[in-house]
């Protein structure tokens, strides 16, 4: 029986030292401002904003960058802004085109 109480009272020894190495690591990490959360960036600041348009206009046939930008009162320069990844060679029907907002 004394062999069994000797490996319990080794075990629950173990296991204290394990919990306060735990505790300690983790009070030292938030004092210090080296744990995880110092190192994590917001959401919302990580990605890049991108245009935010106001209102679109749906290509119809015959409609070019440059008809539906003239139309718009709109600088190529600033259709393009609005428009970063359009394709102004492969235009379809119904699709839709920023004229207005902020690149």
């Amino acid at each position: 029986m004394a062999k069994s109480s000797s490996s319990n009272n080794a075990v629950i020894f173990l296991l204290s030292i394990v919990a306060i190495s735990l505790l300690l690591t983790v009070a030292m990490a938030k004092r210090d401002g080296s744990g995880l959360s110092s190192r994590l960036v917001p959401f919302k600041k990580a990605i890049a904003a991108g245009p935010q348009c106001d209102t679109v206009h749906g290509v119809e046939s015959g409609d070019t960058c440059f008809d539906v930008a003239k139309a718009s009162n709109l600088t190529p320069v600033f259709f393009d802004a609005l428009n970063p990844n359009l394709n102004c060679t492969a235009l379809f029907i119904g699709q839709w085109l920023c004229i207005e907002g902020t690149p």
